[in-house]
């Protein structure tokens, strides 16, 4: 079982209340304490399991919202002792139930620990452009020199998951600020990309048909599956709070080289290449994008109030439908486009 510790700092008269509601959800244990410097609030410390933990904290968000001062933390637990379950209890139709209600649930994560993890990503710092540059450099010299290790080791560093997923996570919770946000930081990152690729060009002795370098100017139909499987798996990776590294690397191979190539034949004033990894950088926006949707509404992300549930649903038709007919149309070229790869 993955557990959560939900600190809830309430006014003391909704102790009651809350302790009530927290026992009508997947509540391993519950403490309450009272605020020393304040006697008229209390600290409730709820051991929430991952079952039902989204319905709790909007159940409890529900509860607090009229009131003047709250707060609510999500703290990861890595273990506790006594283990919340015997052998029996796992055998039991309780926990047959706690089961399928965690099959059911959006993941991992909650809305608002997602929520929290993406805006830092999508933010347009010195850290973010410091690593596009230095991946960049590294990218392009591994091309150049036809080094697949070091164009491999390029990706590692390469911030552009972060960017991606914000703006998938925006789109399902109709946060218009949040894919503003997202959207600019990952055009700042290409736009850097590509114009440090491009004055890479004018400076470095490059061959237009070293290895690495020309393979992103050819893009087939499988490089669409590519990019959809690198998409989705960035995003479950997300809503269930495993780890991103790995596929935080495929986004990279799938965005950075094209981009750094685009740039480069661009310097070396070669537009047919160019427009030949420009495609490719295309076609894996558009699949990382709209293979990240798909989990968004397939794993249930969306807004907690009815308003916001309208607003979201809107964004998320027009998102897809946007998504999936930039899809069409580049598969279209791609098969214009076929007889002159081959």
């Amino acid at each position: 079982m993955t557990l959560c510790l939900v600190v809830v700092s309430a006014p003391r008269p909704r102790v009651d209340r809350l302790v009530a509601l927290a026992g009508e959800h997947d509540v391993t244990d519950i403490r309450v304490h009272d605020e020393t410097q304040a006697p008229d609030r209390a600290t409730i410390g709820l051991l929430a399991g991952q079952g039902s933990r989204q319905e709790l904290i909007d159940a409890l968000q529900s509860l607090l919202e009229a009131e003047d001062d709250w707060r609510i933390t999500l703290l990861p637990v890595d273990t506790t002792v006594p283990y919340p379950e015997s052998e029996e209890e796992r055998d039991s139709a309780a926990e047959s139930e706690r089961k399928e209600r965690e099959a059911r649930s959006i993941g991992g994560r909650t809305r608002e620990e997602i929520y929290d993890s993406v805006w830092s990503q999508a933010n347009i710092d010195r850290n973010y452009l410091v690593f596009v540059v230095l991946s960049t450099v590294v990218a392009s010299l591994g091309m150049v020199e036809n080094n697949v290790a070091v164009v491999v080791g390029a990706m590692v560093i390469a911030p552009l998951l972060g960017p991606n997923l914000a703006f998938a996570v925006g789109v399902a919770l109709g946060d218009e600020r949040l894919m503003l946000r997202a959207a600019l930081t990952n055009l700042a990152g290409l736009a850097l990309v590509l114009v440090l690729g491009f004055f890479l060009a004018l400076v470095v002795p490059i061959d237009p048909e070293a290895g690495e370098l020309a393979a992103r100017t050819r893009v087939g139909f499988d490089g669409i599956a590519i990019a959809l499987a690198s998409g989705m798996a960035a995003a479950l990776s997300m809503v269930t709070g495993l780890s991103s590294a790995l596929v935080g690397v495929m986004v990279a191979v799938a965005l950075l080289p094209p981009t750094v190539a685009v740039g480069i034949y661009l310097g070396l004033g070669l537009p047919g290449p160019a427009s030949g990894a420009a495609l490719l950088v295309s076609v894996n926006i558009v699949c990382v994008n709209l293979a990240a949707q798909i989990v968004m509404i397939s794993r249930g992300i969306r807004p907690r109030t009815w308003y916001e549930k309208k607003g979201a649903r809107k964004a998320t038709i027009i998102n897809a439908t946007v998504w999936f007919s930039l899809l069409v149309a580049l598969a279209a070229l791609l098969w214009i486009r076929a007889p002159e790869i081959v």
